[in-house]
């Protein structure tokens, strides 16, 4: 299984790997043989990584300095996991800065640094679904390359952003999609991971942002279990794995059917 993963001798890079689904994906890379397994966080991790480089992923001198570290080393970079991300209980401009600006920030200057064949892998979620009735107003933002300007739009456009975290996760999903040629040209791949609600220690904040009522319900109209942090983890693992190698520009869903029951009308909405 090992040799079909393809992680033997490559080196990657995971950010929010303190607990959670990162913390699950840590485990899983080294059972799949990773040579080199770098973490990104506010804190550090309890697992056993070979390099750890306190990053703020919502501060954009935090990011380069931990571009600059991993490229102080002449080793490149195989993998990346964009999996660092925070709930609406934090201020819409930390939200964004985190889930969106910074890996947007961190993806873009560690490209140049990537081997071919490599891969890119974002955790968005189900919140970004309806990211078609946004588009233009994402591809607006996406297409600013100034983080300051960045930071100006959004506080522009504060009631289409709201609380931050449904727009955040429609902007990495449209991103994946509008990376994919550019990743292409560079012999590297880019999907994204859709969770719907994830038994983590970030749960209860979606509990409080979104309501219980909302949260099991989109529990209920899936598998009828919450997910577990190995179960996002696992399909994490194989979209960064050779098993992947042509899928490119996709979010995939691991929703445990919520989306597609939505969509086809077999469950109702809440209070309906």
């Amino acid at each position: 299984m090992q040799s079909l993963l393809g992680f033997e001798g490559k080196r990657v890079v995971v950010t929010g790997a303190y607990s959670g689904i990162g913390a699950s994906l840590v485990e899983l890379l080294r059972e799949a043989g990773a040579d080199q397994i770098v973490v990104l966080d506010i804190k550090e991790p309890e697992a056993a990584v070979d390099e750890f480089i306190e990053t703020d992923m919502g501060n954009p001198v935090s990011i380069d300095a931990a571009l600059a570290a991993i490229a102080a080393t002449d080793r490149g970079v195989d993998v990346l996991f964009n999996n660092a991300g925070v709930a609406a209980t934090l201020p819409a401009d930390t939200v964004m800065r985190v889930n969106m600006l910074g890996l947007k920030r961190l993806t873009s200057g560690l490209m140049p640094n990537m081997r071919s064949g490599g891969a890119i892998v974002n955790t968005a979620s189900v919140a970004g679904n309806r990211w078609p009735e946004h588009l233009a107003q994402i591809t607006a933002l996406l297409s600013i390359d100034s983080w300051d300007e960045g930071i100006a739009w959004i506080a522009d456009n504060e009631t289409l952003i709201a609380d931050g975290y449904f727009f955040s996760k429609e902007c990495v999903q449209v991103y994946t999609m509008q990376t994919a040629k550019v990743a292409t040209a560079q012999g590297l791949r880019i999907n994204s991971v859709c969770p719907s609600p994830v038994d983590t220690p970030l749960l209860p904040a979606f509990r409080e942002t979104m309501t219980d009522e909302i949260i099991d319900w989109a529990i209920d109209a899936g598998a009828g279990r919450v997910a577990t942090a190995a179960d996002q983890a696992r399909s994490l693992l194989f979209l960064g794995s050779d098993l992947a190698s042509y899928v490119n520009g996709v979010n995939l869903l691991v929703d445990g059917g919520y989306t597609a029951a939505l969509q086809m009308g077999q469950v109702a909405l809440p209070g309906q």
